[in-house]
């Protein structure tokens, strides 16, 4: 019971260790007949790949994606897809000193307190290279809601966040940061340098947006968007927040300044909203307005900073994580974030579908 998948119509089990031969998933219940290929998938791989520049982490990986069934004459079947990358870069003697210590902050502790046992070489299944196979199983979902548009990026690190009125969508692809803000990140520049060169980490907040969905995604409960969404953000590595549409500002707003107001929409389309508060969901159903998130990754665990803990003989001592590692993880979360968000809209659309006709 290791709970390795997720989903409910459109179901995605991923397997594989940071340090093993290869990395996949298999992605069951995508509808058959949607033209796909390797190239529908690897330019989102592309972007999460490490080692693109000098804010990621140094491992080289190619991550070139390869389709093993579920597809036939370019066409998927309606069987399970399976997908792997190989893994070319892998520097298991890194970790020579994670195999007698346990670094704070990681799954290390947290997993030898489960298993009585644990894959130390880049931490295993608690390695945030699992969430390439997200990235790629992310890609086959966009393919069923065509409809959606989706758009991530980088919101704050380390507590400097983007002005909102600077908000530029197409400068999102232009810089290593996935920023939106083009003086923000000339100023995270500076800031990540300065982490990576002081062997530290810092933490960021990543948004993500997804319009077109229509009225109706989602279902009172157990089935809710926000709630999948939210289940869904948490299970990326690194992400200890998750806030739908305003969060935790909306408990400090009164009543009616919280209400997303409405009006007559034109031609007896639907309302008018005059503003989005609750992030698209209201009772866990989507209101056709854009649905959106923030998801807060926390500092990398693994940093060159000596810091207190104890080897697995329960001794105090103090660990210092050498190798190659991100300087600030929630910068590669951004390709995550929006894969996990396109996951989780295209099996409500496939419930609603269900349901509803």
């Amino acid at each position: 019971m290791s709970f390795n998948s997720f989903g409910h119509l459109l179901r995605v089990t991923t397997w594989g260790e940071s340090h093993g031969p290869a990395i996949g998933c298999v992605v069951d219940g995508c509808p058959p007949g949607i033209a796909i290929s390797e190239a529908d998938i690897q330019p989102f791989l592309d972007t999460r790949r490490p080692g693109t520049s000098r804010f990621t982490t140094q491992r080289r990986e190619p991550d070139a994606v390869r389709i093993l069934s579920g597809v036939f004459a370019g066409r998927t079947t309606g069987t399970p897809i399976s997908l792997m990358i190989e893994n070319v870069d892998q520097r298991s003697k890194d970790y020579s000193e994670v195999a007698k210590a346990y670094r704070p902050g990681h799954a290390d502790y947290a997993y030898d307190a489960k298993y009585g046992f644990r894959d130390y070489r880049g931490g295993g299944r608690s390695s945030a290279r699992e969430t390439a196979m997200r990235v790629a199983a992310g890609a086959v979902a966009r393919l069923i809601i065509p409809q959606v548009e989706l758009t991530a990026w980088t919101d704050e690190i380390g507590g400097d966040r983007i002005d909102p009125g600077a908000f530029d969508a197409a400068q999102i692809g232009q810089n290593p940061f996935f920023c939106p803000d083009v003086r923000a990140a000339a100023r995270w520049e500076t800031l990540v340098d300065g982490a990576r060169k002081s062997g530290s980490s810092l933490g960021a907040i990543v948004g993500c947006e997804a319009r077109g969905v229509p009225a109706g995604w989602g279902a009172p409960l157990y089935a809710k968007l926000d709630a999948s969404l939210a289940a869904a953000m948490m299970s990326i590595n690194a992400v200890k927040g998750v806030e739908i549409g305003d969060g935790f500002d909306a408990a400090r707003l009164a009543g009616e300044q919280n209400a997303d107001a409405m009006r007559p929409g034109e031609h007896g389309e639907g309302p008018q909203f005059l503003a989005n508060h609750a992030g698209g969901v209201a009772g866990g159903i989507a209101t056709g307005q854009p649905v959106t998130c923030r998801v807060a990754f926390k500092p990398t665990s693994s940093i060159l900073t000596p810091v207190p803990t104890i080897t697995s003989d329960g001794e105090a001592t103090d660990i210092s994580t050498k190798g190659r590692h991100d300087p600030c993880v929630g910068i590669r979360g951004v390709p995550v974030v929006e894969a996990m968000m396109a996951l989780v809209l295209a099996d409500q659309f496939l419930l609603h579908r269900a349901q509803c006709g």
